[in-house]
C-alpha cells in the first residue's frame, strides 16, 4: 500500500495551490525587494523570460520558448547580499544589481516536474537537494476523465500558470496519510538514523557577521544556524524562515551585532530601542552613511510598530503584519527541540506545527546533538517503499 501511494501522481498535492508570482532573471535587487513587500511572499520564482504582456502577445500559445524557473528569490538572498562588505559601503549600487547573481550555482535547488509524475520522484529530487518542484497547474473536467480531458490554465508562461511543491508540503500530505507507513512513525529518530550531526554552529557571543556564510548556506538548504553557549548548549536559532521575514535593514545588524543580539533583533516581536540604536551607531563609526539612512527609512515607513520586523497580533491568522504590509513570521528565533528518543511522527508534526524546516535534537542536559530535517524524514519515507519494493519484485521474478 506504501509503494502505491507513493506512486500517485504529484498534480494531486497541487490542488488549491496559488500559482506562482514570478519575476525575471534580468530584474534588479530593487526590483525583487519590492515584488517581495508587496506580494507578502516569502519567496518569488525567477525566470528566464520575460512575462509583460507586450511580449506574451509576440509568443505563440503552442511555443515554449525556453521559459523555464530558473530559481526563487526571497529576503534572505537580499540581506545575505546587502550584508557583504563591498554592498554595505554602497549599497545604493547594489540595489541595481540583476537577481540572477544572488542566485545559487546549484541548479537542483528549483526543478519543472510534469503533473503525472509520481510522488515518489518528486521525493527522490527533493533528497538529491531540491527545494521547490515547479509543476503546471491544470483545470480538470472530471475526477474520471481527468488525464484525458486536463487543459492548463492560460494566463501566464506562454500559456501555463506553474506552483511550486516543498519539502514541507510533501511532508504534510504524508502525515496526512501516515497510517499507510506503519509502524515506522512509531520508530524513534535515533533508531531510524536520521539525525544529522553535521550542522552549523555559532557562538552566542561571536559576531554575527563571521556566520555570514553559514546564514547563507542555511538559506540554501532551507535549514538554521544553531547559536550556542561556550558549553555547546543550544540558546536560540537564526533560521532562513525567520529571516524571510523580516525586511532588508537586517543586513545592517548582521553586519554590528552579535549572533545572540541577532536573535533579539530579528524576533518578530521587534528589534528593542537600544539595539537598534547600536546598530546606527556602529554604522556611523564604518561610515556606512548609506546603510543608515536606509535603516531610517525602513523604520519610518513602519511608523505603526517598533521596526520592521514588528507586528501587531492577528488572532484569526495566527500571523502579523508589518507596517510595510508583509506578514511577519508566528515563530520567535527560538529553537524548536526535541530528544533521540523521540518518534518519527511527533517530530514530523513538530516541525510541521511551528512551520520549521529542521527541528533540533538535545540530550538531557540540553546539549546539542544534531538536528532532524525535512529531507532526512522523507529519505525514512523513501526507504520503506524500497524495502516493500523488493518482495514484490522478487516475486514476480520467480513466476
Amino acid at each position: 500500500m506504501a509503494v502505491r501511494f507513493l506512486n500517485r501522481d504529484v498534480s494531486d498535492l497541487c490542488l488549491g495551490k496559488p500559482a506562482l508570482r514570478s519575476i525575471p532573471e534580468n530584474a534588479t535587487v530593487a526590483e525583487a525587494l519590492l515584488l517581495l513587500k508587496r506580494s507578502g511572499e516569502t519567496h518569488v520564482s525567477v525566470w528566464n523570460c520575460d512575462h509583460s504582456s507586450s511580449v506574451l502577445e509576440k509568443v505563440k500559445a503552442d511555443d515554449d520558448d525556453g521559459c523555464h524557473c530558473v530559481g526563487k528569490i526571497s529576503m534572505v538572498d537580499v540581506i545575505c547580499f546587502l550584508s557583504k562588505q563591498e554592498n554595505l559601503i554602497d549599497s545604493s549600487k547594489a540595489f541595481e544589481v540583476p537577481i540572477s547573481k544572488l542566485l545559487p550555482k546549484e541548479d537542483s535547488i528549483v526543478r519543472h516536474l510534469e503533473p503525472n509524475s509520481s510522488l515518489l520522484e518528486a521525493i527522490d529530487y527533493m533528497i538529491e537537494g531540491t527545494q521547490n518542484a515547479v509543476i503546471p497547474i491544470y483545470n480538470y473536467a472530471s475526477t474520471d476523465s481527468r488525464r484525458k480531458s486536463s487543459s492548463p490554465r492560460s494566463t501566464h508562461h506562454n500559456g501555463v500558470e506553474y506552483c511550486w511543491l516543498t519539502q514541507e508540503d510533501v511532508a504534510r500530505f504524508l502525515l496526512n496519510s501516515i497510517g499507510v507507513f506503519s509502524p515506522m512513525p512509531t520508530f524513534s529518530i535515533e533508531s531510524l538514523n536520521i539525525i544529522d550531526h553535521n550542522i552549523m554552529t555559532v557562538g552566542y557571543h561571536d559576531p554575527a557577521i563571521s556566520a555570514l556564510d553559514s546564514i547563507t548556506l542555511a538559506n540554501i538548504e532551507q535549514t538554521a544556524l544553531a547559536v550556542v553557549d561556550n558549553d555547546n548548549k543550544l540558546i536560540g536559532e537564526i533560521s532562513a524562515s525567520t529571516l524571510a521575514y523580516c525586511d532588508e535593514d537586517v543586513a545592517a545588524a548582521i553586519t554590528t551585532l552579535s549572533a545572540g543580539d541577532l536573535m533579539a533583533y530579528i524576533d518578530y516581536g521587534g528589534p528593542p530601542e537600544d539595539l537598534v540604536g547600536l546598530v546606527k551607531m556602529r554604522l556611523q563609526e564604518k561610515k556606512l552613511g548609506l546603510m543608515t539612512k536606509l535603516m531610517e527609512e525602513e523604520f519610518s515607513v513602519s511608523s505603526s510598530s517598533s521596526s520592521a520586523c514588528s507586528c501587531s497580533s492577528d488572532d484569526e491568522s495566527g500571523s502579523s503584519r508589518n507596517g510595510s504590509g508583509r506578514y511577519s513570521s508566528s515563530r520567535r528565533s527560538e529553537a524548536i527541540t526535541c530528544y533521540p528518543g523521540s518518534s518519527l511522527a511527533a517530530v514530523l508534526i513538530q516541525a510541521l506545527a511551528h512551520r520549521a524546516s529542521s527541528v533540533w535534537v538535545i540530550d538531557e542536559d540540553h546539549n546539542l546533538v544534531g538536528a532532524v530535517s525535512f529531507k532526512g524524514i522523507l529519505k525514512v519515507f523513501r526507504s520503506i517503499a524500497n524495502a516493500r519494493l523488493k518482495p514484490e519484485t522478487q516475486n514476480l521474478s520467480t513466476q
